[in-house]
């Protein structure tokens, strides 16, 4: 018997809503994946509501973590590593040391990095030295990375208005040959009135994928997405199609939370759990 998809998951964690691995994990595990998650942080929820407990990872205690994943062959077994929010430089460190020995000793396995810093609305949320170790060590090592427009434009030191801002971007960050770059959200000067997109930069040439925009913004829509795209590819659907099923599998999440009132995405729509089950949606 064929072993499922494996990934190891590497992002924040809270106990109560849908941010990072607690957006990601189900998704992935309800599509047929092996999911090991491995938090960076733990908080109680997230820092939008009146009250924030938890922390990130004490240094030693998330490299305690790592070494156990090493001696489990979590690496060698991986077919993707998907980083997302990071809320310390040690632990930013520690993951790209951790990515780059995966890499190493797994020449097959698809890294994934959502480069989790911020967005137009709250701005940088994590200090510069962790974005700094995103931009710098994280990214050039990618083979898929999901930026925001706020991020592309704070990594790059430029505005994103026009496709060739977009590729100006993916040779800023120096993503690698082979590599593929997804801009998630953007309202570009020519993009269709009333949606937003993503668009997928490669060496082959662009793509882009426009949805209708829902005047909706909640916390874990960015961490969802990336879950979903990992999820489609594990399947074995082509990034352009696992992009679409991801942006329409969120946009029902987040719909879905719109109606309820929720104040981050809900994962407990019916036909947004069946559609995990084949991710023919």
């Amino acid at each position: 018997m064929t072993p499922p998809p494996f990934v190891i998951s590497i992002q924040s964690q809270v106990v109560f809503g849908h941010v990072g691995n607690s957006a990601a994990l189900f998704p992935m595990q309800a599509a047929g994946l092996d999911v090991a998650a491995i938090p960076t942080v733990i908080f109680s929820n997230t820092p939008d509501y009146p009250t924030l407990r938890g922390r990130a990872l004490p240094p030693e205690f998330f490299s305690d973590l790592l070494q156990g994943a090493r001696e489990r062959g979590l690496p060698e077994r991986a077919d993707f590593i998907l980083t997302g929010y990071i809320g310390s430089l040690d632990v930013a460190l520690m993951v790209a040391d951790f990515v780059a020995e995966a890499k190493a000793v797994n020449p097959r396995l698809t890294y994934v990095c959502d480069p989790v810093m911020g967005d137009a609305g709250p701005g940088l949320y994590v200090p510069e030295a962790i974005a700094d170790v995103m931009r710098d060590r994280l990214l050039p090592m990618a083979d898929i990375a999901t930026p925001n427009p706020f991020e592309l434009s704070w990594l790059t030191g430029q505005t994103i208005t026009t496709m060739k801002d977009l590729e100006a971007a993916r040779t800023f960050l120096r993503i690698a040959h082979g590599a593929h770059l997804i801009a998630t959200g953007c309202a570009l000067e020519d993009t269709p009135a009333g949606h937003i997109e993503s668009v997928i930069l490669g060496d082959d040439g662009p793509s882009r994928h426009p949805v209708e925009h829902l005047p909706i913004a909640l916390p874990g829509t960015g961490d969802l997405f990336a879950g979903l795209v990992v999820a489609g590819l594990a399947r074995g659907q082509t990034l352009p199609r696992a992009v679409e099923i991801a942006q329409r599998l969120t946009a029902r999440a987040l719909a879905h939370a719109s109606a309820l009132g929720a104040g981050e995405v809900v994962l407990s729509e019916p036909e947004f759990r069946r559609a995990l089950l084949t991710l023919d949606y």
